[in-house]
């Protein structure tokens, strides 16, 4: 059994049109890429979806600039006019130029680390001594505590050597009476 054919018209119904394009996008990278190894050829393939998403492939060896230069040699027809290579040039120029700004800000924000991290040590320090402080007040505190138990133990110490005698007392549990 064959496969059936189909009329090569557009696919009206968008999700049919997707899928469609997925699975022949996929097979054209595919057969690309089998002739590639098979028969040792340079391929190239460039695929613009309707979206306008870029879908390329190129053969594990080579490049797809490389491939176009070729392509541009070999046909003689000019793929990048004299306004692209002088935009190409500009590029590289600004890339070169951000580098350089890119290596000279280095040691700026080397000091602005440095001037940060002055200040989060003097916010630490800040914070350490208002705990400090707060320690030494709730010691303090506990100190007045302790002194007014000691006076008050002095004061007790005091008032019960003031007794001349002391008192025996009979236990009242009979167990407990001395036996005589």
């Amino acid at each position: 059994m064959g496969r059936g054919k189909i009329e090569i018209r557009r696919i009206e119904n968008s999700t049919n049109r997707q899928v469609t394009f997925s699975k022949r996008r996929a097979g054209l990278v595919k057969k690309a890429r089998e002739i590639g190894v098979l028969c040792d050829a340079e391929v190239g393939v460039v695929i613009f979806s309707s979206g306008g998403k870029l879908y390329d492939y190129c053969s594990p060896r080579t490049s797809l600039s490389r491939i176009l230069e070729k392509y541009q040699t070999n046909s003689g027809k000019i793929l990048w006019d004299e306004k692209h290579k002088s935009l190409s040039a500009e590029i590289d120029r600004v890339k070169k130029e951000n580098d350089n700004m890119q290596i000279q800000l280095r040691p700026m924000e080397h000091w602005r680390m440095h001037k940060k991290n002055g200040e989060m040590l003097e916010d630490e320090h800040k914070l350490l001594s208002f705990r400090r402080h707060q320690q030494d007040v709730e010691l303090s505190g506990g100190m007045r505590e302790l002194e007014i138990g000691y006076h008050q133990v002095q004061h007790d110490r005091e008032f019960t050597s003031q007794m001349p005698f002391t008192f025996r007392v009979q236990p009242s549990h009979p167990n407990l009476q001395d036996d005589q």
